[in-house]
């Protein structure tokens, strides 16, 4: 059992995709992920979409921030462009405790940092 306040951090992205864009889309992720599967400090990478599929949410969990950092420079980083010419971040929700070097990789998203104050993890 891991306290709350570990080094693990993770976010829920709230996207919109157009129909236009759903396609181009679906490509970009296939690819984001075959990408951070490779990434041993990605724990988990997944994507939901709703019954319009208009709406995207992706929830990201990290080891730690350094696996962060790597993440969003070199792994996002190469699709940044065209993953937000075809989707448009809504909201962007951190939980834990990340580092001075995350929230500068991450403050072009706007993120708001939830704090953990009590709990556990399993």
């Amino acid at each position: 059992m891991r306290e709350v306040g570990g080094e693990e951090i993770y976010w829920i992205v709230t996207c919109t995709v157009s129909p236009e864009q759903m396609t181009e889309f679906k490509k970009i992720v296939g690819q984001l992920i075959a990408a951070a599967k490779n990434e041993a400090g990605t724990l988990a990478y997944e994507f939901s979409i709703d019954a319009d599929q208009s709406i995207v949410h992706i929830f990201e969990r990290y080891r730690n921030s350094d696996a962060i950092v790597s993440h969003v420079t070199q792994t996002f980083g190469p699709f940044a462009e065209r993953f937000l010419a075809a989707a448009q971040v809504r909201g962007f929700v951190v939980y834990g405790t990340p580092s001075t070097e995350v929230r500068e990789v991450l403050a072009g998203f706007k993120p708001t940092y939830m704090t953990p104050f009590n709990g556990f993890t399993r």
